[in-house]
């Protein structure tokens, strides 16, 4: 190790939500963590949450609201913009299928909350700076990733080098630092790209997040309040790569008039408000989840459709549950890059993972055929589920992010 080598105990690379969040876990422990990203730096604090919404969302659970409650980050979160649902509203559009779930119903006061990505990024980045044992770095680009005895060594691409017992990718679906590790990933290709955009409804969401399943994909409106007025969506339609590109190509009157038949006129006119920008869906699985003095979480060890909202959730647990161990080893005194106690973290989240992405690609290929039996099959579960009281209550306690053994920091 020369002497230019600066050293942490904990290096995060990839300072999104997902990576932000661990940092503030570890952070607020009293942690010695240093947390880099390529971007610039920070979030624009103050246009996050004012103004025009950020087109990248996420529809976090209970439970992912109960981690950030306890970092303090939530209540900054609300002073900028959070929309709770309390109702969702699936429908296969090529029959009668169809299923309600209300907060109610679930014993919960909401469903969830649809929220700006930039506005937890800006809440996160606060909370960060006020953290003495956070060091935070920006346009710091990963060029190599090593193993020195017990030891992790990032190199950036300005030379300069950093050491720690443990290393993070945070770095998203095409983490550079997987790559680096060599970490293989299992890939499948969805054959769909996602739309998004934001819009204006002419009738009011009443805070429901509705989803109806079109023959090319699952189309979303996910409801936004802005400027107190409960008449925006954010858009999520995944479809084929042809109607992607025909969708971004058309006018807004025209992209207005498809969304508004898509949900079958149950908003009125829809009115879009913001450029539509589309890109490919790969669901993404990484074979292992740690190596000695490496650890992956979020995009970096798994992507999934964003058909049930769940990949920013799936990436909250995996850093509560990471950070959770991480802090009882320190507690016995143990190396924070230990494979055999860093086996911890991946046996208590690879297998939830691996079944949410088994899961969706499921309801992905039954959604996605026109085969008349299986159309008609769905469409009477979809009815019998709606009608079944205990197994729908179950399925809500699910989407809700009640699965398996919580972290402390979540319950």
């Amino acid at each position: 190790m020369t002497s230019e080598t600066a050293e942490s105990e904990v290096i995060i690379v990839g300072a999104g939500m997902v990576g932000a969040t661990l940092a503030c876990l570890l952070g607020q422990a009293g942690v010695d963590v240093t947390l880099m990203d390529a971007r610039e730096g920070p979030v624009d604090a103050e246009a996050a949450g004012r103004g025009a919404a950020d087109p990248r969302v996420s529809a976090l659970t209970p439970v992912s609201q109960r981690l950030l409650e306890g970092l303090g980050i939530w209540q900054a979160m609300q002073q900028r913009r959070v929309t709770p649902y309390h109702h969702m509203q699936v429908w296969d559009a090529e029959g009668s299928g169809e299923i309600r779930f209300s907060a109610d119903q679930a014993g919960l006061p909401v469903l969830g909350h649809i929220v700006e990505n930039a506005v937890v990024l800006a809440a996160l980045e606060a909370r960060l700076a006020a953290l003495p044992s956070v060091q935070r770095r920006f346009a710091a680009r990963v060029a190599e990733f090593s193993r020195e005895q017990a030891t992790s060594v990032v190199t950036l691409a300005d030379g300069s080098r950093l050491a720690a017992p443990l290393v993070v990718a945070a770095d998203g679906a095409r983490s550079p630092l997987r790559d680096m590790a060599g970490i293989n990933t299992r890939a499948a290709d969805t054959g769909q790209v996602a739309v998004v955009t934001t819009v204006q409804t002419e009738r009011p969401h009443d805070g429901v997040a509705r989803q109806a399943f079109l023959a090319d994909g699952p189309l979303a409106f996910l409801p936004l309040t802005l400027d107190e007025h409960a008449r925006h969506c954010s858009i999520v339609w995944s479809t084929s790569p042809d109607r992607a590109e025909h969708l971004t190509g058309l006018s807004s009157e025209a992209l207005g008039t498809e969304l508004r038949s898509g949900i079958d006129a149950c908003l009125g006119q829809v009115d879009v408000v913001d450029s539509a920008v589309s890109f490919a869906l790969t669901q993404r699985h990484a074979e292992q989840y740690t190596r000695p003095g490496l650890a992956l979480v979020g995009d970096a060890a798994h992507s999934i459709h964003p058909l049930a909202g769940q990949g920013a959730n799936l990436g909250l647990m995996d850093v509560a549950v990471l950070a959770e161990e991480l802090l009882v080893a320190r507690r016995r005194g143990l190396g924070l890059g230990d494979e055999v106690w860093l086996a911890r973290y991946a046996r208590r989240r690879r297998g939830d993972n691996a079944l949410m992405l088994r899961l969706m690609d499921a309801f992905r290929v039954l959604f996605g055929t026109r085969h008349p039996a299986w159309t008609l099959a769905r469409n009477l579960g979809l009815s019998s589920v709606d009608r079944l009281g205990p197994l729908k209550r179950l399925l809500m306690q699910q989407a809700a992010g009640r699965r398996g053994r919580l972290p402390a920091s979540c319950r």
